[in-house]
């Protein structure tokens, strides 16, 4: 199986991302890095707060649409965003543990993002492990 990772890819106006691991959590955490790593370089950086929070979602995209979200909340209202996390199945969603860094202590490499589309949202499990795909307004 093979292991986690992430890349951007071309969209035009947006950002689209695609990742993957072998297991639906690890696909999920590394389309929140991809995301967090198209806006700020994240090279060493270190969380300095852990945020504890429940993800409700009645399936994998949304699951996936609304961690995206509270990466949009936080930096909002905190100027926040995850470096790194844990994420556990609960009944209903996940449960996601997320190590904080101040956004604004970070080099910002490109727009951060505004909101999650569905237009184009996949997140399916198979043999070889998870994908998933996700286009962020910025």
């Amino acid at each position: 199986m093979r292991r986690g990772a992430h890349r951007s890819v071309p969209h035009t106006a947006d950002l689209r991302v695609e990742a993957w691991g072998p297991t639906r959590e690890e696909c999920l955490a590394q389309a929140v890095r991809g995301v967090c790593e198209s806006f700020l370089d994240l090279t060493g950086a270190a969380g300095v707060r852990t945020r504890k929070v429940p993800v409700r979602a009645d399936s994998d995209a949304d699951a996936l649409v609304a961690l995206l979200e509270e990466v949009v909340y936080w930096l909002d209202t905190e100027d926040e965003v995850p470096v790194d996390m844990e994420l556990t199945p609960i009944a209903g969603g996940l449960h996601a543990v997320l190590r904080m860094a101040d956004g604004a202590s970070l080099p910002v490499t490109g727009a951060a993002p505004k909101a999650v589309t569905l237009h184009g949202l996949e997140v399916a499990g198979g043999p070889q492990g998870w994908t998933c795909s996700v286009t962020v307004d910025v």
